[in-house]
């Protein structure tokens, strides 16, 4: 007979059924205070404020400031708000990236459209039909999102839907503004000797920017689909092309094929492995009309590289939202080098390394040597330089 569990035993793993199954309220009341400018409010607060002193600030009744309690109690016991004996909320690693004043003191770019766009009922749709779509083959629903919005993909239907479209484009922008912080400020040798650079799924530009920003001499380009390259500034820094990137990319020195963090500004793992193989043919053709030869700049995840718990957590959540919304997944090192294998029948290295590493710009630099072809890394995962 098979030892029972004590009572106390019995408790503990209820308690922790009772976590799993209302985890989706922390990410609601996520959310929430993102929504009401709770973590903006207490950063105009000096950076810590008792709830009296957020009121003044907030579109919240005095009636529901007992409520407002609640809530932020759940997010201090998440880690996301700190809580001083006095009562006074203050803000986390976690809450600075959900400020939305203006960047200063070398804070980093804001991440609330991130947030609001997984917790947004395009997403929470899609998750509701994840039973129904895995009893299903996969011709029948080839995604959940697409069970869940009438047979559309992600993309055509944030192309057609204004709010998803919208939603989709602020938090690509914002998730970009913070790699691109990281991959131009310490990654700056992908750059050296280059005349041009052409960024595929570019969204608004944000990385080419910064690029161009960093490296006045470099032309830049962003590659994207017709109904967004048609809605961006004429005449800037950088010329926005329109375009598919599974039939051909601009020529350029440096290609990049990015994974903009954490969470849906990434290129490559959102699509399949025979998808891949054919943007990573057009991306080296690409580079091949170039003499001397350019290189294939990757920014992406790959599954099983960092170190921490919670960082393995995320790319795992990232690998089921892939799932969820696209026919894409997160790669491990083996997976990722069978697409370059096929792609061009040779072996380019992957070297995994935590953007969230002090160590992060020393570590890419080693791969960086004259005709190597080396690599740097993003989000948890890698930056692999592959050359032409």
């Amino acid at each position: 007979m098979a030892p029972t569990a004590s009572s106390a035993e019995l408790l503990q793993a209820q308690a922790e059924l009772w976590c799993h199954a209302m985890a989706y309220l922390r990410s609601m009341a996520l959310q929430s205070v993102i929504k009401l400018g709770i973590p903006t409010a207490i950063h105009r607060c000096g950076g810590a404020a008792s709830l009296s002193e957020l009121h003044a600030h907030l579109p919240v009744p005095a009636s529901k400031l007992p409520c407002l309690s609640r809530l932020m109690k759940l997010l201090v016991i998440s880690g996301v708000f700190g809580e001083s004996e006095a009562g006074a909320y203050s803000l986390t690693p976690v809450s600075r990236l959900l400020v939305e004043d203006d960047a200063a003191g070398g804070r980093r770019a804001c991440l609330s459209p991130f947030a609001i766009l997984a917790t947004s009922p395009f997403h929470l749709r899609s998750s509701q039909r994840l039973p129904e779509w895995m009893e299903k083959e996969d011709a029948a629903a080839e995604t959940p999102f697409m069970m869940a919005h009438g047979g559309a993909g992600f993309y055509g239907y944030a192309g057609r839907d204004l709010k998803l479209g919208a939603l989709f484009n602020e938090a690509m922008g914002a998730d970009g503004r913070v790699v691109a912080e990281v991959v131009v400020g310490e990654c700056g040798e992908l750059f050296a000797g280059i005349a041009s650079l052409v960024d595929v799924g570019g969204g608004d530009g944000t990385m080419a920017k910064a690029a161009a920003k960093a490296f006045p001499h470099v032309r830049c380009k962003v590659l994207e689909l017709p109904q967004v390259a048609g809605n961006m500034p004429v005449g800037g820094m950088v010329e926005f092309v329109a375009g598919d990137m599974m039939e051909f990319i601009p020529p350029a020195d440096v290609v990049l094929l990015k994974q903009i963090i954490l969470l849906l500004q990434f290129v490559l793992h959102n699509w399949s492995d025979e998808d891949c193989v054919r943007i990573l043919k057009r991306a080296r053709e690409a580079i091949s009309t170039r003499e001397p030869k350019g290189k294939v700049v990757i920014i992406d995840t790959v599954a099983g590289s960092v170190s921490s718990k919670q960082a393995f957590e995320a790319q795992v959540l990232m690998d089921i939202c892939m799932m969820m919304l696209t026919t894409g997944e997160v790669r491990d090192e083996e997976k990722w080098r069978g697409l370059f294998v096929n792609a061009a029948r040779v072996r380019w290295p992957v070297d995994p390394c935590d953007m969230r590493s002090p160590d992060l710009g020393g570590r890419a630099r080693e791969g960086l040597g004259q005709g190597s072809a080396g690599s740097g890394v993003g989000g948890g995962g890698a930056a692999s330089e592959l050359e032409s």
